[in-house]
């Protein structure tokens, strides 16, 4: 997974909205700018469109109500990937269910994605890739996201979820094992 190369929103814009009530447009402006990422990070970790897309309404309705305290525009993408995340994980909780990713679905026959990771199928390896991911528990699968698709350091993802640095590293550490082991286990069908 590649980081989304979305720039934070401009800094005089965002203090345009946080110096008072934003109107209408600048606060639709702000949503419009970061919806692809908010609802991306929602989506990877809900696995389902319509949970994810309610998701980042959630996202954005809380941003409404917290705008004046967002200092910066890194703080905006920092609050945005930590609520993002935090509602994605609620979302999972309260559904209590998760991708579900045996061996016997993802043989060569039934699966190009398997059949082609000699390299060949960029796309069938990454909607792999996917599948991987969300065989992943909630925390993993966040702490993944955040790492490989928004480009973020463990002291990052540690300062955004707000947990110490080596419970960040041990649960990479520990969702990379998992995925590796499955994707063998999926090479020797």
């Amino acid at each position: 997974m590649k980081a989304a190369t979305i720039e934070p929103f401009p800094g005089w814009a965002l203090g345009a909205i946080a110096a008072g009530r934003p109107s209408a447009a600048d606060f639709s402006a702000l949503v419009e700018h970061h919806q692809s990422r908010v609802y991306s990070i929602a989506f990877r970790i809900v696995g389902d469109r319509g949970a994810a897309e309610e998701v980042a309404q959630d996202v954005f309705l809380a941003l409404s109500r917290n705008l004046d305290r967002i200092e910066n525009p890194e703080h905006l993408l920092a609050w945005l990937r930590r609520v993002a995340v935090q509602r994605a994980t609620d979302a999972c909780r309260r559904r209590s269910s998760r991708v579900d990713f045996s061996a016997a679905e993802y043989d060569e026959e039934s699966n190009p994605a398997v059949a082609e990771l000699d390299g060949t199928s960029s796309l069938h390896l990454a909607t792999w890739a996917e599948k991987l991911v969300g065989i992943l528990p909630h925390p993993q699968r966040a702490i993944v996201l955040l790492r490989y698709q928004e480009d973020m350091t463990p002291a990052e993802i540690a300062d955004a979820l707000n947990m110490p640095i080596a419970t960040v590293k041990s649960y990479l550490q520990r969702a990379l094992k998992k995925m590796r082991a499955k994707a063998e286990l999926l090479r020797r069908i």
